[in-house]
């Protein structure tokens, strides 16, 4: 008669919150990592270093950060590429200069906000390997895209517009001006002006 002993796996694993095979080749690298994950309305960012005890958080920035440097709306490809380049700046400050980019369970899709924060971190000055064809092109990084499609939903219908936009109109926003606001959320931001 054989033996037959049940293995049970990590309780992360059987929560479906880590993939150990995917941990261990971002390890493998001996470099701390850029971990990025999303939410719904947020996506938080930390740079992340391996130890036995557990991981050392070396860095963290949110996209709910951001209200600071004059940026109130998250969860939109802008804030994720601003949250990317608030962690460039905090990981200067920690003097980190590269890392790997985990982005967990998020599926690799092009232009994506992962890929905009990744951008905002590497534009930031975070060396890390990455291909540049994920990246989401300029205009919607800087949230021209929300603009354009603000302006011209309220030529169309003005109900369907304050519908569309009542997040931006309730943190007295006006998404037409999107580009602008993430210009000068940007430039706050590389000050370093809170």
């Amino acid at each position: 008669m054989k033996n037959s002993q049940q293995v049970v796996s990590f309780r992360r694993r059987r929560e479906g919150l880590t993939d150990y095979r995917k941990r261990l080749r971002l390890l493998l690298s001996k470099k701390p990592r850029l971990v990025i994950r999303r939410s719904i309305n947020d996506i938080s960012l930390q740079v992340s270093e391996y130890h036995e005890n557990g991981d050392k958080i070396l860095a963290s920035a949110k996209a709910s950060e951001l209200k600071k440097y004059g940026w109130a709306v998250t969860g939109n490809i802008p804030a994720a590429y601003l949250a990317g380049l608030l962690i460039a700046q905090k990981a200067k400050a920690a003097k980190i200069g590269e890392c790997v980019a985990d982005i967990g369970f998020n599926k690799s899709v092009k232009g994506a906000r992962v890929y905009a924060a990744l951008k905002g971190a590497i534009d930031g000055g975070i060396n890390t390997p990455h291909s540049g064809e994920n990246f989401p092109p300029n205009d919607r990084l800087s949230g021209k895209h929300i603009a354009d499609y603000a302006a011209k939903l309220k030529k169309e219908s003005e109900e369907k517009y304050k519908k569309m936009f009542s997040r931006y109109i309730k943190s007295n926003i006006a998404p037409e001006n999107m580009a602008e606001l993430f210009k000068k959320a940007k430039e706050s931001i590389l000050k370093g002006s809170k």
